[in-house]
């Protein structure tokens, strides 16, 4: 099994080491291959490994950075102002090809113009876009964009539904996931001027093109992936969270009623735990910014010690996949194939 090597913004997140140190400890001990370096203040990072009676080696190393973005930084403020910051030597990292990929749970906008800037863009990608799973029948279905691109042209869905399509391969190990566009309905004449001739793309591209998919076959698993433009994605992630708030806060409500109903729970508790553990949104931490040349995972700021170890596991998947070679393999089978389809120009001999 290839050998991994991991860069760890420690800092990041609204519980920086207390979660990140403990998570890359936990990986270490279970994952064979897998060396780790944390980035950050190192006596933040060293006190921390104290406090757990552990100390850094051959494959835990600390990189000290002498800066750290907050989490409600300015994007541009954090890629001009702080270069010795925790986010920018943690993606200076795999720059360099001394980390295979690099993980943050720090503020989402600068981690994405810090890599950008550093990483740049794969060839034939105009622009990055977040990829995370959710929950559905099926285990999970890929969304892209969630939150990267507010305005997309048709190109840039088109580059979407590539990118989740490489990803859900390398870590499905899918031959030929299944792609949906997300609509308004299901017929070919829904949707925006936007959405309809990036249709016509997916449909003529080498793609496993579904065709359009609405909101509930998200969860439904009709599709592997689901592409949508950055502010359509961003809403429909929002609204699911929330709502899976409601539902867990008004069952727990309701089991509290009155001594009836706390009996009903108790006897419903294993049915309830064995939900919670299938629909617990930390199983699906870790968000891809696909698009980049390099690997870069972004764990949700508020992880908690679990849910920062699947953002850890994503990053392993997506290096041992080759996750990156994928896309551009698929970019460039789709270049050669619309190639293939335009009409030959030019007078005949």
């Amino acid at each position: 099994m290839r050998e991994v090597t991991i860069a760890i913004d420690a800092m990041g997140g609204d519980h920086g080491p207390h979660v990140t140190v403990k998570a890359a400890l936990n990986i270490i001990q279970r994952e064979a291959g897998v060396n780790i370096v944390l980035v950050g203040l190192e006596h933040a990072i060293t006190a921390e490994l104290k406090a757990l009676r552990a100390d850094a080696g051959a494959r835990l190393r600390v990189r000290h950075a002498s800066e750290v973005v907050s989490m409600d930084e300015p994007p541009a403020m954090a890629l001009r102002s702080k270069k010795d910051s925790s986010m920018r030597v943690t993606a200076d990292l795999v720059k360099r090809g001394e980390a295979d990929a690099g993980v943050s749970a720090g503020n989402t906008g600068a981690l994405m113009a810090i890599s950008r800037f550093v990483l740049k863009t794969l060839p034939g990608i105009d622009r990055p876009a977040i990829a995370s799973t959710l929950p559905s029948h099926n285990g999970k279905t890929y969304m892209l964009d969630l939150g990267a691109n507010v305005d997309c042209s048709p190109e840039h869905l088109h580059q979407f539904g590539i990118m989740g399509a490489a990803l859900a391969s390398v870590t499905e190990q899918k031959e030929r996931p299944s792609v949906g566009l997300l609509n308004i309905g299901e017929e070919v004449i829904k949707g925006n001027d936007a959405v309809k001739q990036a249709a016509e793309l997916l449909r003529a591209s080498a793609l496993n093109f579904y065709g359009n998919v609405e909101g509930d076959d998200i969860y439904k698993g009709t599709v592997d992936v689901v592409v949508c433009d950055g502010f359509v994605g961003n809403v429909a992630l929002k609204t699911s969270e929330g709502l899976a708030k409601l539902i867990a806060e008004e069952l727990r409500r309701e089991f509290k009623k009155n001594l009836f109903t706390r009996l009903a729970g108790l006897i419903a508790l294993p049915v309830i735990r064995a939900f919670k553990r299938k629909m617990d949104p930390r199983r699906f931490n870790g968000a891809s910014l696909l698009g980049l040349n390099g690997i870069i995972i972004k764990s949700h700021g508020s992880a908690d010690i679990y849910a920062f170890e699947q953002a850890i596991l994503r990053a392993i998947d997506e290096v041992r996949g080759g996750l990156l070679r994928r896309i551009a393999e698929h970019v460039g089978s789709h270049a050669e194939s619309a190639d293939e389809t335009e009409p030959a120009t030019g007078e005949m001999a």
